[in-house]
């Protein structure tokens, strides 16, 4: 029987990270999937999760992970799709390191995605807009961070992790203001920034001032935001 926990950690905190350079959020996404996977499987077979192999790890096992997702976790099936996608990528890095598995990978890798339908996305009309950019009290230090992150959301259309994760070194604000931003699958933009922008910007930048750390949105103890 081959140990499961090695071939996890290579895969988590070698693969990820160096190989495929995946983004932190992804990386964290993809251990929480097999933290779950690892405390299903070991309930199931009645075992410690150290003592799990990755021989047990099999196409009906993960079928009936994918059902305790949707049915007892209530997942949509995006998020099964997405906990599935963490596995067969896994397997894809074990098929390259570990031949005797190939007939396993093969089995994991039918297991189809399910079909999802997509929504249309609804919009805010500019009057809705600028009442969510004025919620924030601009007579406080958070409502003026809040007013910035709101501003450089809108007008840049940035992901969460991308604004919380934006640095200072990330942003120029002289002669023309924009930022940098490193997205997700490392797809990089330049993007520039409206003249109501950069001014909740940099009434934000003046109340930041020299705090240590790199991230632009701190929280009340000068910590950068979490999502």
């Amino acid at each position: 029987m081959t140990a499961l926990s090695q071939h996890m950690c290579n895969f988590l905190h070698e693969h990820l990270p160096r190989d495929r350079q995946a983004s932190r959020h992804t990386c964290d996404s993809y251990a929480y999937t097999f933290q779950l996977l690892v405390c299903f499987a070991a309930r199931e077979l009645k075992k410690q999760p150290s003592s799990l192999s990755l021989e047990e790890l099999d196409a009906p096992l993960i079928l009936s992970f994918l059902q305790h997702l949707e049915k007892e976790r209530k997942n949509t099936p995006q998020t099964r799709n997405a906990r599935l996608a963490a596995i067969k990528s896994f397997f894809r890095f074990l098929e390259y390191r570990l031949p005797s598995c190939l007939d396993q990978a093969r089995q994991i890798h039918a297991i189809p995605a399910k079909k999802t339908t997509e929504a249309l996305i609804a919009y805010l009309a500019l009057t809705e807009v600028q009442a969510l950019l004025d919620a924030p009290d601009p007579n406080t230090r958070e409502g003026i961070r809040d007013r910035a992150m709101l501003h450089l959301a809108f007008a840049a259309g940035l992901r969460v992790s991308e604004l919380i994760g934006l640095r200072l070194d990330q942003l120029e604000m002289h002669p023309h203001p924009m930022i940098h931003v490193l997205g997700k699958g490392r797809r990089e933009r330049v993007l520039p920034l409206w003249k109501e922008t950069a001014t909740a910007l940099r009434s934000w930048l003046n109340l930041r001032k020299h705090c240590p750390v790199p991230e632009v949105f701190l929280n009340a103890r000068g910590a950068p935001l979490t999502r």
